[in-house]
């Protein structure tokens, strides 16, 4: 009997190191490939989805670089993509069709998607899921200026944007989408135009203060309500989808698969309008840090 418990008592020590080596086995790194480096544009929402995405990788045991508030599509972004000095995007479909290959985005979000990952496909990147959360450019004014000139949509500026100030991005004379599109959409022709920022706090500050009468906001930014702006109606549909979807490098998705890919895609799956909207305004308005908010939405959906 003492032999048999003996033989019980070192399989069972056999087993556990077993279990206990397999066990540390699965908290390394996934090897096999490069490491990720996110790079995210110069606005708060989009650091807010670059710290989600490096945190639930690093959960996962990814070594991630996010290089957060770096700039525009067109002078930092998509350069650094290209050189391979990042290698992980969170990209407006619409936006990133559009202006990186001159392509038509439309409402449709599988076509605007598909359509962009057609052309990355070509440069060695290929397009995630897209989250069901939105954030496009948008027409806002201060609650005062929609009463006193009876603004509920961007139609409605029709007749008064000559005597009116427009603020936003550098880029926006350039842009399809603003001026020139509020032009040969809208027929609309500002009095002025004042370069600030992306969507950001320059904008916002600005358009209280009536430096400018008219801002170009994304339409998910919680400040809109808490400063009680008023978000015009873009009724003539200017603006296409604008879903945000990781653009990544085809070699991270070969050295590491679903493993990484799935990652990126559970995130997207759970990121409604709602919650897009309330970590905006907790990060651009309450101001509270991108990597706490995100870290608290992946524990609150089960994500890390």
């Amino acid at each position: 009997m003492r032999i048999f418990r003996r033989t019980r008592t070192l399989g069972a020590a056999l087993l556990a190191f077993v279990l206990l080596v397999a066990a540390c086995g699965g908290d390394e790194e996934p090897g096999g490939g490069p490491d990720v480096v996110i790079g995210s544009f110069g606005f708060g929402e989009s650091e807010i989805m670059g710290e989600i995405y490096r945190l639930a990788l690093e959960a996962e045991g990814f070594t991630v670089d996010h290089k957060a508030q770096l700039g525009s599509r067109e002078a930092v972004i998509n350069p650094a993509l290209r050189s391979g000095e990042i290698n992980v995007v969170p990209e407006y479909i619409g936006s990133g069709l559009e202006v990186t290959f001159g392509g038509e985005p439309s409402g449709d979000s599988d076509a605007t998607r598909n359509a962009l990952q057609a052309e990355w496909e070509k440069e060695g990147f290929t397009v995630l899921d897209y989250t069901p959360a939105q954030d496009k450019n948008g027409i806002v004014v201060t609650g005062e200026t929609a009463t006193a000139l009876g603004l509920s949509k961007v139609s409605d500026l029709v007749g008064e944007a000559q005597s009116l100030t427009l603020g936003g991005p550098p880029e926006c004379p350039e842009r399809p989408r603003c001026i020139p599109g509020l032009q040969s959409v809208y027929g609309l022709t500002f009095g002025d135009f004042k370069a600030l920022d992306s969507g950001g706090p320059l904008t916002v500050e600005a358009l209280a203060g009536g430096e400018i009468d008219v801002a170009t906001l994304f339409t998910s930014d919680g400040v809109i309500a808490a400063r009680g702006f008023v978000l015009l109606d873009d009724d003539q549909g200017l603006q296409p989808a604008e879903n945000i979807a990781p653009v990544v490098s085809q070699e991270l998705v070969d050295s590491y698969g679903a493993t990484f890919t799935d990652v990126l895609n559970n995130v997207s799956a759970k990121l409604s309008q709602e919650d897009l909207t309330l970590m905006n305004k907790l990060v651009g308005y309450d101001g509270e840090a991108a990597t706490d908010v995100a870290r608290q939405w992946l524990e609150d959906n089960g994500l890390i």
